[in-house]
């Protein structure tokens, strides 16, 4: 009896020890855990600025010159549908205040009109065809008007407090007409913050919604609109930031409180300039398959979301320029990842995968099962020749994907090892690839190699007080003589501060051999440093660039990156 007595508390024990550590796990709501099930994600930015060819509504649009004569949702939900999205954003309201829905809140929407006798409702038809096709549905309704003196960044402050109690009614009529008249929405979009009080519409209307920044955010910016999520990325930030409404991934906190992952937007229109509104002749700026790829790679490939836009033209239809492009994107993910050689999963720390046979593979997919939180914390790959194991990549976080790729390499059997990790990692799956392209983005282009992650820095790395020295290790990466480009990439600043976020640097040093060397690194750029290598090095003698860095003032977080340049 007593053993039996001693057998039953030690399971409690060890009951309550595995749900005191998960409980200092922040867990994901249902509606995040659907959300990163997402991956893809299509913005629709469609407004008054369309017709200016502007970026922002300047009211010089005569609204009864606005005759869309080839409208059709339906053909948005075909053109997401042909790059994988599962939902669409729409953007019903930016700052300029235009509104796409039947409102009587204002004089400056859909409703005035001449178009379908001002009784045309885009949110209506929009809801109509993502059931229609499959998709889900979210809203971005900006909590500020430009018609109220609360524009841009104001998060619908106005700057006549005397009009702030009025306004505060219209935005919070406006809200509650788009969540209730249009069936589910999945995602409420408040660009940059929302600080009118709208918690209780939120509850009663988007219970089941994630909510992009605004106190009650569950996603956080990224803080770019270059598609380009920062690695490692964690999902746990703190409670207190997440609550001020603007929490970017700069506040991302590896042991955070709360649990708020990144969305990542980029315009289409991002090659060369930077676009969300369509304007005649833009094509130049269409980003390649190359380039999408890239921030796939870059993006989901790092565990966030990809939320890439598209922008109808005059005439209500996405233009066919931009159907090719977001086609060839589709096929393109299709071709790399829609048939792995081998995958599995399970709560193990190591999971061991046998081939069947020598088999050639050049990428990994992680995914861990989120419903436990994000746990990997450090990982490692290993690829079996013969009776050796050999090392393919390393990494720290992994959440709802990792993308590994690597030189291709026949091997007969792979190991994921999980080096470290908050509590008992559970994998959700763990595929294999072999990944044939035609085409450049993750190969050698005109002579000029691709850009590598070397390390990254984070909001408390550097300060803004005091130099502090910079270390790292190239010698895996600088093996032929030549020149190098090492570029300190910033993704995330703190954009509510009046400082600037630039890095400055001092006393850039290049240790080969044991020695110092300066007088091998020249400034390139801003944050980027040209480095001549110009004598072979055995792999005994490390390479290690030095420096002394120091913030402007306002914190940052940002990848460092380095490539060949020259032979």
């Amino acid at each position: 009896m007593k053993k039996l007595i001693f057998t039953l508390i030690s399971i409690l024990c060890i009951c309550l020890s595995t749900n005191a550590q998960q409980n200092k796990i922040p867990l994901p709501t249902n509606a995040q855990l659907q959300w990163h099930n997402m991956e893809r994600i299509m913005f629709i930015h469609w407004g008054m600025a369309t017709w200016q060819g502007r970026e922002y509504d300047n009211h010089s649009t005569p609204l009864d010159s606005i005759h869309p004569s080839q409208y059709s949702t339906d053909q948005w939900c075909e053109v997401a549908r042909s790059w994988g999205a599962t939902m669409i954003i729409f953007v019903a309201k930016h700052v300029g205040g235009f509104c796409w829905w039947q409102t009587n809140t204002t004089d400056y929407g859909v409703k005035q009109l001449k178009w379908r006798n001002g009784k045309a409702d885009v949110m209506a038809d929009l809801s109509a065809s993502c059931k229609k096709y499959g998709l889900k549905l979210g809203v971005y309704i900006y909590p500020g008007d430009d018609k109220w003196g609360a524009g841009i960044g104001s998060g619908g402050i106005c700057q006549d407090a005397s009009k702030q109690e009025e306004y505060n009614k219209i935005f919070r009529q406006q809200l509650t007409e788009v969540l209730s008249n249009y069936g589910t929405i999945s995602e409420v979009w408040f660009d940059g913050n929302c600080k009118i009080e709208v918690k209780d519409i939120l509850e009663k209307y988007a219970k089941d919604a994630v909510v992009f920044q605004s106190p009650q955010a569950s996603l956080r910016w990224v803080g770019n609109e270059d598609g380009i999520a920062p690695y490692p990325n964690w999902y746990t930030v703190s409670k207190k930031d997440l609550k001020k409404g603007d929490a970017t991934a700069l506040n991302s906190d590896i042991y955070g409180d709360a649990y708020a992952p990144i969305e990542i937007d980029v315009p289409l229109l991002n090659n060369g300039g930077h676009k969300w509104f369509w304007a005649p002749g833009t094509d130049s700026l269409l980003m390649t398959t190359e380039q999408l790829m890239t921030l796939y790679y870059k993006s989901v490939g790092r565990g966030g979301n990809l939320l890439l836009n598209s922008t109808p033209d005059t005439s209500g239809i996405i233009p066919l320029s931009h159907q090719k492009a977001y086609a060839a994107f589709g096929k393109e993910l299709n071709n790399r990842f829609m048939f792995p050689l081998r995958w599995q999963k399970g709560e193990y720390r190591s999971i061991f995968m046998d081939l069947n046979g020598a088999k050639t593979i050049n990428h990994v997919v992680i995914q861990e099962d989120l419903t436990y939180g994000q746990r990997i914390l450090e990982y490692q790959l290993k690829g079996k020749i013969g009776k050796d194991w050999i090392t393919l990549c390393k990494g720290t976080s992994v959440g709802s994907k990792r993308i590994e790729y690597f030189n291709d390499i026949t091997v007969e059997a792979v190991k994921l090892e999980i080096l470290k990790s908050k509590d008992s990692p559970h994998i959700k799956y763990f595929m294999v690839y072999n990944v044939q392209t035609e085409l450049t983005d993750l190969i050698l282009e005109n002579g000029d190699w691709k850009p590598i992650q070397v390390g990254y820095w984070n909001k408390g790395t550097f300060s803004s007080i005091k130099d502090s020295t910079f270390v790292i290790d190239l010698s895996d990466k600088i093996t032929e003589v030549g020149q190098y480009l090492l570029s300190f990439d910033q993704l995330s600043y703190d954009y509510n501060s009046k400082e600037s976020s630039a890095l400055i640097f001092k006393n850039l040093n290049l240790e080969i051999y044991g020695s110092s060397h300066p007088e091998l690194i020249q400034k390139a750029h801003d944050n980027q440093f040209l480095i001549i290598h110009c004598q072979q090095t055995q792999k005994d003698f490390p390479i290690r660039f030095k420096a002394d860095i120091r913030s402007s003032g306002a914190s940052s977080i940002g990848e460092i990156t380095i490539k060949k340049v020259t032979y």
